[in-house]
């Protein structure tokens, strides 16, 4: 018996089925898969990051909005393989729709935990 799942297998199908229970000693491991958007968010300076988190918390959007020429200034982020101008592009894709739906809240909240996204990814990054 193998003690990892190959790809395309679940933990089930890795164990054998003797009823045996839940914490059998079978490690499930967790990734987070990013979408564009989140992914285009840039690893900033911590102090910078927590500007952007100010700047989200009381006018949606604009923090990301300065976020997005970060990436023009050099700041990595998860998507490697696009480039630079579009990863721009993603970001004020993110502060518009933070904008123009923050009438209803949404883009409120979002632009909070966007902000907060920063400000996680800068304490990672430094």
């Amino acid at each position: 018996m193998e003690p990892f799942p190959k790809d395309g297998e679940s933990a089930a199908a890795a164990e054998p089925s003797r009823g045996a229970a839940p914490s059998s000693g079978v490690v499930v491991q967790v990734r987070e898969k990013k979408g564009p958007l989140r992914a285009a968010i840039p690893y900033m300076p911590f102090p910078v990051a927590v500007i952007c988190l100010f700047l989200n918390t009381f006018v949606p959007g604009l923090g990301t909005f300065v976020s997005a020429f970060t990436v023009l200034c050099g700041a990595r982020t998860d998507l490697p393989d696009r480039h630079m101008c579009c990863v721009f592009w993603l970001n004020i894709a993110a502060a518009l729709i933070q904008i123009l739906t923050a009438i209803v809240m949404v883009g409120w909240i979002m632009s909070i935990f966007w902000g907060m996204d920063m400000v996680i990814l800068a304490s990672k990054y430094s």
